[in-house]
């Protein structure tokens, strides 16, 4: 009679707790991984996961841990440098790889640092970065700095000098947070070779209908606590966003007929050379209207013209029904207009700031006084009112907003344009990076806003984005229009055949 192997584990981790100050970060955790497993670590922002990434890759030492096993070797004690020599490996969501640097360079990096210096062989460097990356079925300029790669193929540098380095068990950040549909698919190959050949892959994203495509169990977790483990079989995206936030995320189409309101903006036969063409539409007051198509198709060019931070080269734009030409950004403000970019990170926000400069940024001509100076009762109102209005979670106004979650600091860059009181709202892929319960909170916000008569340009490459939250949507390819679609008469999957055909 023979006897069934053991289940091979990539890692154990029992009863794990990590406290920070007064915060449980951890309470308790279970989390494991089966050798060669794609496995989904979901929860909200905040929820711990990347404390629990922390405790796996020794930058955190646990209070307490039952147990910390990696590859079936129990671990005390263990550092960074310990656990990627074992074979564990973190991709994060800014990749931290060297734009000056060639490819090769890059992919050979960690196994090229060490405690003595020593000459680098680069024929033997090119030799290894192009079987590696041969292994992924993938073929790159080694020697191009890596600068002058996309985006989806830096992914595919990072996952190679995680090959390189022999891991084992990588964990990948928001990996396709910035990628395509098209760009996601090729990842979404690799890693299931990856897979294939015996390494574990611990996925963190915010995009549930991507988790249940690539996963083979899902671990959730929610203020430090484990929720529970769970098969992605049959799983379904609102039952796991419900198991995430502990609330049931509704949903279902939000369209209304605003056709009789009054056009706020109507632009006509737009083109800007290289970026779009003849671009026809009109946005009525209280109307979500969504524009939706890949990435490069020119959404976020529009809305750059839009808002006088480029020019049109041809067409014309008006305004409340008024000629609309801004020569910059100031200029828009100034006649209504917001834009809430999608990089919030760079161009939304001050980091290093604290919350209540970030909010009142936009209007400090409002809160000045006859003296000249900036009244700090004003500031200090206003910045309350916005809290209050949109509900954001903070400590106090004066702590930097880069302690804030990725929901958080969004609601406070729609307060620093909400407290312009603009008549056309530019939401330009408001939630990446926002995890499920926010977005939910954010776009609650969206369609109050529009019941108050607020006209607003929902621009996302998210289908589901645009059909629940928008009364229109439009589809833009190749800088052109190409479609207009109404919410309640489209079905998701429809819309997706035609936007990813």
């Amino acid at each position: 009679m023979t006897t069934a192997p053991a289940e091979r584990f990539a890692l154990r981790l029992h009863k794990v707790s990590k406290a920070f100050g007064g915060v449980q970060a951890l309470n308790k955790v279970n989390f494991e991984v089966r050798a060669g497993e794609i496995h989904c670590l979901a929860g909200e922002n905040g929820c711990g996961k990347s404390t629990l990434i922390k405790v796996v890759t020794g930058v955190h030492q646990p209070e307490t841990a039952e147990l910390i096993e990696l590859f079936g070797e129990k671990v005390d004690r263990i550092n960074p440098v310990q656990a990627r020599q074992m074979g564990v490996s973190v991709i994060w969501q800014d990749l931290a790889l060297f734009p000056h640097m060639s490819v090769a360079e890059n992919i050979a990096f960690d196994s090229l640092v060490g405690l003595t210096p020593r000459a680098v062989r680069s024929r033997d460097m090119m030799a290894r970065s192009k079987a590696v990356l041969e292994s992924l079925g993938v073929q790159l300029d080694l020697a191009a700095p890596l600068q002058d790669l996309q985006i989806a193929q830096r992914q595919v540098v990072a996952i190679a000098r995680a090959l390189m380095n022999d891991a084992k068990l990588i964990f990948m950040d928001e990996p396709t947070a910035s990628l395509t549909q098209s760009e996601t698919d090729r990842l979404l190959d690799i890693v299931r070779k990856l897979s294939a050949n015996g390494v574990a892959i611990v996925f963190v994203s915010h995009r549930l209908a991507e988790v249940l495509d690539i996963a083979e169990r899902v671990t959730v977790v929610r203020d430090g606590n484990l929720v529970g483990v769970y098969p992605t079989a049959g799983m379904t995206q609102a039952h796991l966003g419900e198991l995430m936030t502990g609330q049931l995320i509704e949903t279902e189409v939000t369209a209304r007929d605003r056709s009789d309101a009054p056009t706020v903006f109507a632009a006509e036969n737009l083109t800007r050379h290289g970026e779009f063409t003849d671009v026809s539409f009109q946005i009525r007051a209280g109307e979500v209207l969504g524009l939706t198509g890949l990435i490069g198709a020119g959404r976020t060019e529009l809305a750059h013209v839009m808002m006088g931070m480029r020019q049109a080269d041809g067409g014309q734009m008006r305004l409340n029904g008024a000629s609309y030409r801004p020569s910059n950004i100031r200029k828009a403000i100034a006649q209504g207009m917001a834009y809430v970019s999608e990089d919030r990170l760079s161009l939304g926000l001050l980091q290093k700031q604290p919350i209540a400069d970030n909010t009142v940024i936009s209007v400090l001509r409002k809160l000045t006084t006859a003296t000249g100076l900036i009244s700090e009762r004003r500031k200090a109102e206003m910045v309350r009112h916005w809290i209050r209005e949109l509900g954001v979670k903070i400590g106090s106004p004066d702590d930097p907003i880069s302690t804030l979650s990725g929901g958080n600091q969004q609601k406070v860059v729609l307060a620093k344009w909400l407290a312009t009181d603009p008549k056309l709202l530019i939401l330009d892929s408001p939630t990446v990076g926002v995890d499920v319960g926010a977005r939910a909170g954010i776009f609650r916000i969206v369609r109050a806003l529009a019941d108050q008569g607020l006209a607003i340009l929902l621009i996302s490459d998210e289908v589901t984005e645009v059909m629940f939250n928008a009364d229109r949507i439009l589809h833009m390819a190749d800088g052109r229009l190409v479609a207009e679609y109404d919410p309640r008469t489209v079905t998701v999957p429809e819309l997706e055949e035609h936007i990813y055909a």
